[in-house]
């Protein structure tokens, strides 16, 4: 630990696998004083080892208890939006409910902690917020990732709306788009495909390989630092190359 994140505390969603228990735990190695949110009562709980302070069972689909835990909370210096779902498709496969769903885990969510932290944030005069889009609909195409995609490039225009409109505010907004990280969800997806299924996945990487939750945990940690002070507004690439 270097204490990069030292006296700051984070407020962190779907943390309890992938891409947001990397993050929590990396940001608590730092320093940081966490607080980890998921549905997964269960899996929450093995983060207190690994130096997370506080957890808690938080539905980001509920506005009311997203409104309710940010009063409970209080004031955050860093918001760390990692809830999300792949949906696999074309738009002849995504149904209304599908479209739904998708949209208001993927996006809906990031609006409301925003609008429950956000005035915290603006009272201090500072924060930093990130949030994890994909490679996948802000940078490039994926096939059968069709309202996947769209909600990626939503939260692109989201995280630069945010950043635009409190840039003299003290507030920075950045989001992150990873290209295929091994992840239990990713794993999942992998094997509904079949034999081969993570061989597809990894051939579509130019490096060769997957990348990692605690890789895209460590430019988190870097976006909600004081490294990155200059840093607003924008979709920080990290996909091996997938885009090129």
């Amino acid at each position: 630990m270097s204490g990069r994140l030292q006296g700051k505390r984070a407020f962190i969603t779907a943390a309890a696998a992938g891409i947001g228990r990397a993050c929590a735990i990396a940001f608590a190695r730092e320093g940081a004083s966490v607080v980890a949110t998921d549905i997964d009562d269960k899996a929450l709980a093995a983060l207190t080892a690994e130096g997370v302070a506080e957890t808690a069972r938080l539905d980001v689909r509920d506005s009311a208890a997203v409104e309710a835990m940010a009063k409970r909370v209080g004031t955050v210096d860093v918001l760390l939006n990692a809830a999300g779902f792949v949906h696999h498709g074309t738009v002849l496969d995504c149904g209304d409910d599908d479209w739904d769903f998708s949209f208001d885990l993927n996006v809906k969510s990031m609006h409301r902690t925003l609008r429950a932290f956000l005035p915290g944030m603006l009272a201090a005069g500072h924060g930093s917020i990130i949030n994890i889009a994909s490679a996948a609909g802000v940078i490039k195409a994926a096939p059968n990732r069709y309202v996947y995609g769209a909600t990626k490039a939503a939260v692109a225009g989201l995280t630069r709306a945010v950043a635009a409109d409190f840039i003299t505010r003290g507030i920075r907004c950045n989001c992150i788009c990873p290209g295929t990280i091994e992840t239990p969800s990713m794993l999942g997806r992998a094997a509904a495909l079949g034999a081969g299924g993570r061989e597809m996945f990894v051939s579509r990487q130019p490096m060769g390989r997957l990348g990692t939750a605690e890789e895209i945990a460590l430019l988190a940690v870097y976006l909600a630092s004081d490294e990155s002070a200059f840093t607003t507004g924008v979709a920080h690439v990290i996909d091996g190359g997938w885009t090129l």
